[in-house]
């Protein structure tokens, strides 16, 4: 029996559908069934389930958005934190391997050629970077599972948020038991809040810089895959090779959706964050190698955001279906 915390919440309901669609059988279960720091009661916890798997969904992302997990600190070190390396300690008492959503918000910037080696480049939205982009992306590559995050509180400036999901790796990384996926910026075809595709619509105005995503569908199904294949645990970037620059979003949004939207963007970071933003952003790429080498592959990013577009459903219509 597969056990899932944050079941119905924006990944833990992804990964219900695609446990519904494998016929794998799961039980959803909430951080109340047992104190989130009692090690001792959470192993008891699901050993009395049989559990075989664990998945870890359940998290503190702050609403609307990462800014709130700067008031609410307690609140996101609780849920990024303190549950996620207590439910691994309890997993590995009870010997059940576990499944984490991580975030790949624990870097910014990439990695760039410099003569026989390769640097960081934090200033994504530049002039030089993009031209980089455009004359030279055999030169750009992103950051792997074993690079340093260096958006976090150990590297600051970062957000909170993205400081207690660095944290969180920290404690449970090295477990024997555990599994980190990496999820960056989740979107697929069906509007909401959550998600990224969606997010971009309902702004006023837009940062224009360079990403790597995650297909929400598509990052469930890797990280599932892993499990199936007995890939060795750890760290993995599960997001949609590739990387794309918001502009290029907003265009595609555009072209496919017919929107009559006018989309505005931030003439430089320093308007952005006087005028829409408090704590720090990660704008990040992330190389994606090790997952696919585990058969964890996922589809090039641009082929995802068309086929989420192609099959966009509006927010009022995906509520209407899922009554």
């Amino acid at each position: 029996m597969i056990l899932l915390f944050g079941a119905p919440g924006y990944m833990g309901s992804a990964f219900a559908a695609e446990l519904d669609r494998r016929g794998m059988a799961y039980e959803p279960v909430t951080r109340a069934d047992a104190g989130p720091s009692d090690v001792r009661a959470l192993a008891g916890l699901l050993k009395s389930r049989q559990a075989s798997f664990v998945i870890n969904a359940a998290g503190f992302t702050g609403r609307p958005n990462v800014d709130a997990c700067e008031t609410e600190k307690s609140d996101t070190i609780l849920g990024n934190v303190v549950f996620a390396h207590v439910l691994t300690q309890a997993c590995a008492i009870a010997d059940i391997p576990v499944g984490h959503v991580a975030s790949g918000c624990v870097y910014n910037g990439c990695l760039v050629r410099e003569g026989d080696g390769w640097s960081v480049e934090t200033d994504m939205a530049g002039t030089a970077f993009r031209r980089r982009v455009e004359h030279e992306p055999d030169g750009i590559r992103g950051f792997d599972e074993s690079a340093e995050p260096n958006f976090s509180f150990r590297h600051p400036p970062c957000s909170f948020y993205s400081g207690s999901k660095a944290l969180a790796e920290e404690l449970i990384r090295d477990s024997d038991h555990a599994y980190l996926w990496r999820l960056r910026m989740p979107f697929d075809e069906h509007d909401g809040p959550r998600n990224y595709l969606g997010k971009l619509q309902r702004y006023a105005k837009l940062y224009d810089n360079f990403n790597s995503l995650s297909h929400r569908g598509d990052f469930v199904r890797a990280a599932l895959d892993l499990c199936e294949h007995r890939a060795p645990r750890g760290i993995y970037n599960l997001t949609n090779p590739g990387f794309v620059r918001t502009s290029e979003v907003t265009a595609m949004i555009g072209d496919i959706l017919g929107v009559d939207h006018r989309f505005e963007f931030f003439t430089d970071a320093d308007e952005f964050y006087s005028q829409a933003a408090v704590a720090p952003r990660s704008n990040c790429i992330l190389d994606t190698d090790k997952a696919a080498a585990a058969g964890a592959g996922m589809r090039p990013v641009r082929d995802a955001l068309r086929a989420a577009l192609e099959e966009w459903v509006p927010e009022a219509s995906a509520a209407a279906d899922s009554r």
